[in-house]
């Protein structure tokens, strides 16, 4: 995690001031929704997707205040999405400590999202730029379109690798692009200047996905996240989507028969795990990063060398090997 340390630390103090924007945009005088909102914000995550933001205005000029109200307004977008998929799939324990749903429930939990979505779009307001409000807009409908999608994939059974990429690329992608752009027109450059940037971070959030279901195929208390979570929830991603494809018609079609039927016991849930190892899903999904990565190494060529230029590609090794 050395390389991700670094750039965090060579961006702490605009996160620090980005932090205390968060802070501001979400104080209010209902002491209820304080003190969810307080609760909440004492755990931040790697926040990821506000340093893409910072690293895209270092990259063309400098931070400025407006780049740090659009960091501001992606994370509170982000933390609201992840508020409201904990109330859709149930979940009681996100970053180590319980969910707002589970402490208080789903009712208070959806409007603290809403309270959080608001605020976004508040603070991209204040930025004064109608291109980063713009790009809150369409991030919302994107990362719904990308759950509904996977509902869709979970209801219909699509087991096919072009699907579950459709879905990811506007659930997590989408956000990782929106972050670059918004963090390039905040200092100045044209789209023309940021079009490769942008793809580059289309290519990360794949990865990224890519990288955090791959977890659920190991056994680690550490990453919150236990063996076969997705697929008690009927998901199906990359590592188990390729051995379905590449193993025998006959081992492969009694397991998709299994994942068509639905309500997976424990043990049909570790079969296909086994499974999606055994035939080399883990492999190929390692694969299908280092070659995501090698392409957006090669459009960051477009670009003269530069610190924050290697900060990027340092952020594509981190999310392949990062281990939580």
């Amino acid at each position: 995690m050395h390389q991700f340390d670094e750039i965090q630390s060579r961006l702490a103090p605009e996160l620090s001031r980005m932090n205390d924007i968060i802070r501001e945009c979400l104080a209010t005088p209902n002491d209820l929704m304080d003190q969810v909102v307080t609760g909440y914000l004492r755990t931040k995550g790697k926040q990821i997707r506000p340093l893409l933001v910072m690293l895209a205005a270092k990259f063309f000029g400098g931070v400025t205040t407006d780049t740090l109200y659009a960091a501001a307004a992606l994370e509170m977008l982000h933390n609201a999405s992840l508020i409201h998929d904990d109330v859709v799939d149930e979940t009681s324990v996100r970053r180590g400590l319980p969910t707002v749903n589970t402490v208080w429930g789903n009712h208070l939990a959806v409007l603290v999202g809403d309270f959080f979505v608001s605020n976004a779009l508040a603070a991209g307001i204040k930025t004064g730029h109608i291109s980063v409000i713009s790009a809150l807009s369409d991030l919302g409908k994107e990362l719904s379109l990308g759950e509904v999608d996977q509902i869709c994939n979970v209801r219909e059974h699509h087991l096919d690798e072009q699907h579950y990429l459709d879905m990811i690329s506007k659930k997590t992608a989408s956000l990782f692009l929106n972050c670059v752009r918004m963090g390039a027109e905040t200092a100045g450059a044209t789209e023309k200047e940021y079009a490769p940037l942008v793809e580059f971070a289309h290519l990360l959030g794949l990865a990224f996905q890519i990288r955090d279901d791959i977890f659920d195929y190991y056994d680690d208390e550490s990453i919150g996240k236990p063996t076969g979570n997705d697929l008690r929830e009927g998901k199906v991603t990359l590592p188990l989507l390729y051995a379905l494809t590449d193993a025998p018609a006959d081992e492969s079609e009694p397991l998709k028969a299994l994942l068509r039927r639905g309500d997976l016991s424990t043990a049909e849930i570790e079969s296909l795990v086994k499974f999606a190892v055994a035939n080399g899903g883990v492999e190929y999904a390692y694969s299908y990063m280092r070659d995501l990565q090698s392409r957006g190494a090669a459009l960051l060529e477009a670009y003269p060398d530069s610190e924050w230029r290697q900060a990027f590609l340092d952020l594509f090794e981190f999310i392949i090997t990062r281990n939580k």
